[in-house]
């Protein structure tokens, strides 16, 4: 298993091509699973992904001004 954190931040950055990341997918070895995570996704990379979860938040701490804590949030 390879976890990519935050891939598609990173190219929305500009610090990753994308075109990389979908020749990355295509050629990947046989069996090696992938965990992509980030917001927006490119609808090539969702094309190619067996699964697709968009995570949405109903109610955190934040919303009580609770600023994140050591061990929790990072």
């Amino acid at each position: 298993m390879l976890i990519l954190d935050e891939v598609f931040g990173a190219i929305h950055c500009g610090l990753l091509e994308n075109k990389l990341l979908t020749d990355f997918i295509r050629n990947k070895p046989h069996g090696l699973e992938l965990v992509l995570t980030g917001r927006d996704p490119d609808p090539e990379v969702i094309e190619l992904a067996d699964y697709v979860s968009e995570i949405k938040k109903v109610k955190h701490p934040f919303d009580r001004k609770i600023p994140a804590r050591k061990g929790i949030e990072f």
